[in-house]
């Protein structure tokens, strides 16, 4: 893919060795200019077999400072659970009409949750929901008896990730608009939360590289 000149020119200052956050998020900021807040995200290299059932890296956390976005929630509950989930903010709550919904096309979300007594019903969409990482999955808190507290920590910004057949993960840790405090909160909370998810069987490296961009940035090495 060819490169911009503004690219090119911001690839310049990106240091070759890999920095400390401090220096990397600040190097990030200067990255600001484009018309739109750019979206950032942190990409980790882990010394994980992912073919060992044993070394999955995988779950979900509420980010300290959200991440700039109202995420579009859907839920699949009824009675108690239903309201509950509506009364939480869910952008849509329903059943078999829903699950027929999403078969027939129908994506417009960002996060997808049931309550344990709708699998039933959910779990014929895990051909269309699996590729997409929208499968409710208890590991990730998708999958919850309490629909309402779930529908209101993804709406206050949690993130979910799980890593991909190269052992890497990939997350959004906040806007190119927050402040330096904010992105480094966020991104030491989410280096953080990787790190306690080690798996015991792992005995090299675990943390092999991290790395920041946002949209229309380069990347910046930060330092393990």
């Amino acid at each position: 893919m060819a490169q911009s000149k503004r690219f090119k020119e911001l690839l310049k200052k990106v240091p070759e060795a890999p920095v400390a956050l401090t220096k990397a998020v600040g190097l990030l900021k200067g990255f600001e200019g484009t018309k739109f807040d750019q979206t950032v995200e942190i990409h980790m290299c882990l010394g994980i077999d992912p073919k060992q059932a044993d070394q999955l890296v995988r779950g979900s956390l509420v980010l300290p400072n959200g991440i700039g976005k109202t995420q579009r929630v859907v839920v699949f509950a009824r009675d108690a659970n239903a309201e509950a989930a509506k009364a939480a903010g869910a952008d849509e709550v329903g059943q078999e009409e829903l699950a027929k919904k999403i078969q027939d096309g129908w994506f417009d979300f960002d996060v997808c949750i049931a309550s344990p007594d709708m699998m039933g019903v959910v779990g014929p969409l895990g051909r269309v929901l699996g590729p997409r990482s929208l499968m409710p999955s208890p590991r990730a808190g998708t999958v919850t008896p309490d629909v309402s507290k779930a529908v209101e920590e993804y709406k206050a910004g949690k993130v979910e990730f799980r890593n991909d057949a190269g052992g890497n993960v990939h997350a959004v840790v906040g806007r190119l608009s927050f402040s330096e405090k904010q992105l480094e909160e966020n991104i030491q909370t989410f280096l953080n939360f990787i790190e306690s998810l080690k798996p015991n069987s792992i005995k090299g490296t675990y943390v092999k590289g991290i790395s920041l961009a946002a949209t229309m940035s380069p990347g910046v090495q930060v330092a393990a």
